[in-house]
């Protein structure tokens, strides 16, 4: 388990994913958010370098 700090803003977005049912709650928002972020700028990237 992961203790993350966030302003209010960012969990209010996050709820309202949720609400909306585009999400089934918060731990898959941030999941999501997170497997995006490393696909982004870690993953791509070493298939970038693969290629060179």
């Amino acid at each position: 388990m992961v203790t993350v700090k966030m302003p209010e803003l960012y969990i209010e977005g996050i709820d309202e994913l949720v609400r909306i049912g585009k999400y089934r709650n918060r731990s898959e928002v941030i999941r999501v958010a997170i497997r995006e972020l490393l696909r982004k700028e870690l993953w791509m990237k070493e298939v970038e370098v693969t290629r060179l």
